[in-house]
């Protein structure tokens, strides 16, 4: 890769990684619910106004609407309401790559190479310490949630899978726009008028900021990179950036938050890492040792 991409590689991975950070930072004035939707409400305008619709059935679009948007982030913003920090969540959630395995087994008949299924057990591992390590009864319901975030984000790689090669920008905007009203429906349902009256009431600027940052940066700015990226490189070459972004998140809630780094997040964070690169480099590693054999 020439030196300038590695560096847009690095700048996305970083927004992305620092997005945990944001987000936690969002939710003391947001409700998660509403937080989220106001979110892909301003991912998509006026960008739909400017970009045409995907021509994908709409069974698809909704279904990447719901899955890599609102179902996703509903469950991962109310995990760490509950009291996941930021940079366990960014670690957590990166299970989304062997749940995708799993489901591409079940639903599209594919074969995990053997080098997967050891990814996945020693990602695993690092998800039992998390798991053993978590006391407060909302800390468990919201670690679980978190989980539920990464299964979601797995079943839109499914739904992509399905949709092929198009415009991954109308994607995006047309994906937020599907999945803004669920959103703001279950904001009115379940968090209530009077939790948006609150939230409204007290909407500064750090708020504002949160928004943006998620709309734009994280969104529009991070995905628009990667898409350009993944068009001009291998995807071989690409994806191992995204091993960086639990790295980041850690590192950055720690910085910002001032969130510990005790023993067991180090050691859960170098199994999962372990098994994502077990995922990404194993079946090549396994054929460059055949070949020289």
């Amino acid at each position: 890769m020439q030196p300038t991409h590695i560096l847009l590689a690095l700048l996305t991975v970083t927004i992305w990684g620092m997005n945990f950070v944001v987000i936690k930072i969002g939710l003391a004035g947001l409700p998660p619910l509403l937080f989220s939707a106001l979110r892909f409400v301003f991912a998509a305008l006026p960008l739909v106004f400017f970009i045409k619709r995907p021509p994908i059935p709409w069974r698809y679009l909704i279904g990447f609407g719901l899955f890599q948007f609102a179902l996703q982030f509903s469950l991962l913003f109310s995990g760490m309401q509950l009291g996941i920090g930021a940079g366990l969540a960014s670690l957590v959630i990166q299970l989304q790559a062997f749940f995708t395995i799993g489901l591409a087994v079940l639903l599209l008949g594919e074969r995990p190479l053997l080098t997967q299924l050891l990814g996945a057990l020693v990602a695993l591992a690092g998800i039992v310490l998390v798991a053993t390590h978590l006391e407060a009864k909302a800390t468990v319901i919201g670690f679980l949630l978190v989980i539920g975030a990464g299964l979601s984000w797995a079943s839109a790689n499914i739904v992509t899978k399905k949709i092929g090669r198009i415009n991954p920008l109308a994607l995006m905007a047309w994906g937020s726009l599907m999945a803004a009203p669920p959103l703001l429906l279950a904001s009115a349902l379940l968090e209530g008028p009077a939790a948006w009256h609150n939230a409204f009431a007290h909407f500064g600027w750090v708020s504002v900021a949160a928004v943006f940052y998620q709309s734009y940066p994280n969104t529009i700015v991070g995905y628009g990179i990667w898409t350009i990226l993944m068009r001009k490189y291998p995807a071989a070459t690409v994806a191992p950036f995204s091993l960086l972004v639990p790295l980041v998140g850690m590192l950055s809630a720690a910085a910002v938050l001032d969130e510990s780094l005790q023993w067991w997040k180090i050691v859960a964070a170098l199994l999962v890492l372990a098994g994502l690169a077990l995922n990404q480099f194993g079946g090549r590693l396994l054929l460059a040792l055949k070949a020289r054999a």
